[in-house]
């Protein structure tokens, strides 16, 4: 039974529920107070140096899982700004979607990434939950590597594209990335650096705009080929750190290496001390969650859909799979096309505003990581898509006067101030939906799901996130060259439906254990539940 299943009302209480403890020390009331009482005690009569040694190598395994973020917002930014290139025009010919050129093409060379993710998912819990963490993340490096040459070197689209797709599957076993940030984290950070992860898109994405925008004056091949040879900058990176840092206790605990998790614990949370209140704890719950949950084979995906408590952890992972995907920000893959439709024609010009995007949204996402520890999940979730709904609404009331003057040749009679005032509201959007989703989307489905399942669900959510992804590359470049701006409208009827759905259904998961959210999930009503408790 969990240790959540009755209240612990202060340090007194703590000591009584650990009588076995060997030691005189004197426990103190802990000072946050939106954290569970138990855990909160924990912490803070545990002593941690978070500037030792240990500390630094805890830190350097956080670093590592944030590189694996990076190839994929590398890539966002990068195939953007490739498109609009003469030589890679020149070299392919997929024309450039939207108004000009075969929308087709563009949206195959964008989906293909997908693709890979897709069919490197189920592979990829295999190796999470046979060889580990780890391992997962040095496989997803070596793939990007791989794709990196193939994409670099190619002289037809063919091997461009299958590079992509190698590409894609190594970004489904980044995945992994995020489930080991969160299980090597102290408790009271493990938002923010799970959180941190996710930002690592726009580590990869400013400068790949950036690259691409000083590349773009080159009248070679090297205009394309170099920014595709910085993809892989991060993953050289991860293979030569990455059995340097420690792996998941979680993980060694799910193979039976309870005295190699105790001792990472002890090492890294306890700060030196195997008695460590919170070493204690949080070992207990581990054990307690493993007895309780036992691994299944790595293809039965049962446990997702066995039980009550199953099944809405399964909702919270697909809807995060969804709405992360399908709430607009999949227009920044076509912002070049966005910008044409606001009269910005100049390669110059687009490639210069997708830096500043890019560096805009960038900002919202750091921000709302820092406050992932502090900020309720479900306040976020049901404010965040409403704002986002409202913006993109203002965003197509502009549009739809600026279409009526804006000319094929990007001329218009038009004040440039209007055109201004939609491009500032769509950086609005992108800082905000970056605020909400950017963090969550590496935060929340880890956190709901239980040490047995998570490999399974994080391949349930990569396959539902790619899926969605697909469909958007697909579909984005064909339903923006036939319909224009009110294809957007889609996406202000999707992120105001967002808000209603995450009200009744977010489980909120801000300042509790991984193993405590199994109590909340066994609840008649999971959301309910965590309101109460939180």
């Amino acid at each position: 039974m969990s240790t959540y299943d009755k209240p612990i009302e202060g340090a007194d209480a703590f000591v009584e529920n650990h009588q076995d403890e060997k030691s005189d020390r004197h426990y103190v009331e802990p000072k946050n107070k939106k954290m569970n009482t138990e855990l909160a005690i924990a912490l803070e009569n545990t002593h941690y140096n978070k500037w030792s040694k240990d500390s630094m190598i805890l830190y350097l395994g956080v670093f590592v899982a944030f590189c694996s973020s990076y190839a994929s917002g590398y890539d966002g930014s990068l195939m953007t700004a490739l498109i609009a290139m003469k030589p890679f025009q020149e070299k392919f010919h997929p024309g450039t979607g939207g108004t000009h050129g075969n929308g087709g093409k563009v949206g195959a060379i964008m989906a293909t990434f997908n693709a890979g993710s897709c069919i490197g998912a189920p592979v990829n819990t295999y190796v999470m939950d046979r060889f580990g963490r780890r391992p997962a993340q040095a496989a997803g490096a070596l793939l990007i590597v791989l794709g990196t040459i193939l994409t670099t070197t190619s002289h037809h689209l063919a091997q461009f594209i299958v590079g992509r797709f190698f590409l894609g599957m190594g970004s489904a076993f980044a995945q992994s990335a995020p489930a080991y940030s969160m299980e090597i984290a102290r408790p009271q950070w493990r938002g923010r650096c799970a959180a941190i992860y996710n930002c690592g898109w726009y580590a990869g994405a400013i400068p790949a705009a950036a690259i691409t925008f000083g590349t773009n004056y080159m009248k070679t091949d090297l205009a394309w080929q170099l920014p595709l040879i910085f993809q892989c900058f991060t993953s050289v990176i991860i293979c030569a750190f990455i059995f340097v840092i420690p792996e998941s206790p979680r993980f060694l605990m799910s193979r039976g290496r309870e005295e190699e998790a105790h001792a990472f614990l002890t090492r890294f949370h306890g700060g030196g001390d195997p008695n460590a209140p919170i070493v204690k704890l949080e070992l207990e719950e581990m054990r307690n969650s493993y007895q309780e949950n036992k691994m299944e084979a790595w293809y039965d995906y049962s446990p997702l859909v066995a039980t009550h408590s199953g099944r809405w952890r399964l909702l919270q992972v697909i809807l995060m799979g969804i709405f992360g995907q399908f709430s607009g920000n999949g227009l920044a893959y076509y912002i070049t096309i966005v910008f044409g439709q606001l009269g910005i024609t100049s390669v110059e010009s687009q490639l210069g505003y997708n830096i500043l995007y890019s560096c805009v949204c960038a900002i919202g996402a750091i921000t709302g990581a820092s406050l992932t520890d502090t900020m309720g999940r479900r306040k976020v979730l049901v404010v965040g898509p409403a704002v986002m709904s409202g913006l993109l609404s203002i965003y197509i009331g502009l549009n739809s006067i600026i279409a009526k003057h804006v000319q094929p040749d990007g001329s218009t009679d038009l004040s440039p101030s209007l055109a201004q005032g939609a491009l500032a509201i769509y950086m609005l959007f992108g800082a905000t939906i970056a605020f909400v989703y950017t963090p969550l989307q590496s935060v929340l489905p880890v956190e709901a799901l239980s040490n047995n399942m998570r490999a399974k669900g994080l391949t349930v959510y990569t396959f539902t996130m790619t899926a969605m992804g697909f469909i958007n590359m697909f579909l984005g470049p064909v339903a923006l060259f036939s319909i224009g701006y009110k294809y957007i409208i889609v996406f202000a009827v999707i992120d105001a439906l967002e808000s209603v759905i995450w009200y009744f259904c977010c489980v909120e998961s801000c300042g509790r254990t991984l193993e405590e959210m199994d109590y909340i999930y066994d609840q008649p009503n999971p959301p309910n539940a965590s309101k109460k408790h939180y």
